[in-house]
């Protein structure tokens, strides 16, 4: 599957859409970035004239590329129809260790524990463009098709 297929598979939209690319997947682990435009609207008040990326959409960033592109890809290579992906978050724990300003690009690195009875959980780690770990952590999810 390409890049532009397993985006095409997301049920998400801009502007809750936080992936750009799928640099590599394979049915072990999925790499993939976003950029986080310095207009989106959560940037207007969080914080009041020092924007940052609040947790909960890097949170959000990690699952979208962690989790829900790693599972559509596993998915469609096991010859599952794709025709109505329904997604629920079951769990995450998540480290936070520096923040993600405006206009920065990130990467988001996943490698799946384990995946059975539609459940999926994967370790994921998120990068700035410097390369520093910016959070880490647990991250699971139900998907049915």
């Amino acid at each position: 599957m390409t890049s532009a297929e397993i985006i095409s598979y997301l049920p998400y939209s801009k502007p809750f859409l936080f992936v750009d690319e799928i640099v590599s997947v394979d049915e072990h682990e999925i790499v993939g970035n976003y950029t986080y435009g310095p207009d989106l609207l959560f940037y207007a008040g969080h914080f009041k004239g020092n924007p940052v990326t609040p947790g909960v959409i890097l949170t959000e960033t990690m699952s979208q590329i962690g989790v829900v592109c790693l599972g559509i890809y596993i998915l469609k290579q096991s010859g599952s129809a794709m025709t109505n992906i329904k997604i629920a978050l079951t769990s995450n724990a998540i480290d936070f260790f520096k923040p993600v300003l405006p206009g920065e690009q990130v990467v988001v690195k996943s490698v799946k524990e384990y995946f059975r009875f539609n459940k999926l959980k994967c370790k994921v780690e998120m990068y700035n463009e410097a390369n520093e770990l910016v959070c880490r952590g647990q991250i699971s999810g139900m998907m049915k098709i």
